[in-house]
């Protein structure tokens, strides 16, 4: 089977998703090395690079030990209401990190600093773990474990030793999204002042107003991306996790917990109150304090279908430039794959206002009549949120035998059409999850938004940061509930597009 259009496509991507970096370069030529290496080899350089790798190393491990204990309570042990508790691990994903942020600095105002990040960075990212892991617990075949078992393996040893290597896909995925969503946050971390690269360099952009100072940090982000999609690689390797046959139709059998049965429930009951409960009381008590009289419907109604388009037409447009990518990735792997796919990957570690400045200058520079147009507001979208569309539509067509795709080949299908036909049609529960991982994003993006969009425009992101920037949070509460109710049913879909991979 020829991969040369498959290729291209995703090159071409890659030559797009190249452009913010350019940008970055070539700031970086104009300013000059002198210049360059003085703003870049600075104490403050160092500073906020201790507090990135601190928010990472701490931020990931606690996310990953969460997401994997619920994700194991809810789907392999007699743990009651599992499936309500499963729900609201996943729910968490509809309240944006700025309002999870604001929430808990209203709670605790004097909650700040790294400890204050580390807690919000995990309550609103640890989903992104808990979807694929929980995924991929429930299509993992039960004869693996029964083996283990055979073997005279305690229960501990056959997770450790049988289940854990299995979910190691799901878990760097996951692991890896949620790192770009730490390198590139910026609301979350303004409101809990915490300082990092992205917060530095919106700053620099905002206040002091100092492009050079401002790209030179986005050049070191850049390298930090880098460093860690090595690190996912590596750690990812090239295990087959595919098999042509179902295995034993039968679900896997539930662990009693006993006497951990209450741990158990207060784990989850603490997990679900503190990023559910948390935010949606402070919801109400915004709703409270403005009553009626906060809710302009004119105001509210336009924001709230801009906000719809924009989500629906990126997410898909996002989502049918990254199938190629996917599959090569996947069917295909090899070193200059791995490039075209770290070029997926780096522009979502990006803070949108980079990746905003750079498009600007292409499209003053290049291409004036795009300049502040619906276009180039979706290319922002698509280029910022590759790497959520990209880490869902690989892991479900990893899940697809190519096998399948020869015998199709063999019975008379086009390499084209047996992707489409067979590959794509069953990792189709993939594609809805990437479509609606995506829809999320541009629902809550802020900073790309705010620089791109055409005169006129406004979300329901842009308006609650507007409101909340003039310390008018009553008037900001409706919009925040109203972006909590739009990202529910794509959050929903996510849990249920979970569940059929489980063939539930």
């Amino acid at each position: 089977m020829s991969n040369a259009p498959v290729v291209l496509a995703a090159a071409i991507v890659s030559l797009v998703s190249l452009l913010p970096v350019g940008f970055v370069i070539w700031i970086g030529i104009q300013t000059g090395w002198e210049t360059a290496s003085a703003l870049i080899f600075r104490p403050r350089v160092g500073e906020l690079l201790i507090n990135t790798a601190l928010l990472l190393a701490v931020t990931i491990p606690i996310s990953i030990i969460l997401a994997v204990t619920l994700a194991w309570l809810t789907e392999r042990t007699d743990l009651r209401g599992a499936r309500i508790w499963s729900w609201f691990a996943v729910a968490p994903l509809a309240v944006p990190a700025f309002v999870q942020s604001y929430a808990w600095v209203s709670l605790i105002p004097g909650l700040h600093g790294l400890f204050g990040g580390v807690l919000v960075s995990v309550l609103a990212y640890f989903p992104f773990l808990y979807l694929p892991v929980s995924a991929q617990l429930r299509r993992l075949d039960p004869a693996i474990e029964d083996a283990a078992a055979s073997l005279g393996n305690g229960p501990w040893r056959v997770f450790f030793f049988a289940v854990l290597p299995q979910l190691r896909l799901a878990i760097c995925g996951g692991s890896l999204l949620i790192g770009l969503h730490l390198l590139a946050e910026y609301g979350l971390y303004v409101m809990i002042r915490f300082d990092t690269f992205t917060t530095a360099i919106v700053d620099q952009f905002q206040s002091a107003f100092n492009g050079p100072a401002a790209n030179m940090l986005g050049g070191v982000l850049v390298v930090c991306c880098f460093g860690l999609l090595g690190l996912e690689a590596l750690l990812r390797g090239n295990e087959r996790y595919a098999r042509v046959g179902s295995g034993a139709a039968r679900d896997p059998v539930k662990h009693r917990l006993g006497l951990l049965a209450i741990p158990a429930f207060l784990i989850c009951l603490i997990t679900a109150g503190l990023s559910l409960g948390v935010p949606f009381v402070t919801l109400a008590r915004w709703l409270s304090l403005g009553g009626i009289g906060s809710w302009r419907l004119d105001l509210i109604g336009m924001a709230l279908g801009q906000t719809i388009i924009f989500a629906v037409v990126g997410a898909f447009l996002t989502t049918i430039i990254t199938v190629p990518m996917a599959w090569l990735s996947v069917r295909a792997p090899g070193r200059f794959q791995r490039i075209m796919e770290a070029c997926h990957y780096y522009v979502g570690s990006l803070p949108g206002v980079v990746v905003a400045l750079a498009l600007v200058t292409v499209t003053v520079r290049v291409a004036l009549p795009l300049y502040q147009t619906v276009f180039t507001l979706l290319l922002a979208y698509a280029l910022l949120f590759l790497p959520r569309s990209l880490v869902g539509l690989r892991a479900s067509i990893a899940q697809v035998p190519v096998e399948l795709e020869q015998a199709a080949m063999a019975l008379g299908r086009s390499p084209a059409q047996a992707v489409r036909q067979i590959t794509m049609r069953l990792a189709a529960p993939g594609v809805a999850v990437s479509m609606a991982l995506v829809g999320l994003g541009i629902t809550n993006e802020l900073t790309a938004t705010l620089m791109l969009a055409p005169n006129g425009t406004r979300t329901l992101a842009m308006q609650f940061w507007s409101l909340t920037s003039e310390i008018d949070y009553v008037g900001a509460a409706p919009y925040a509930l109203m972006m909590v109710l739009l990202s529910l049913p794509m959050t929903l879909l996510l849990y249920a597009q979970s569940k059929r991979m489980g063939g539930r």
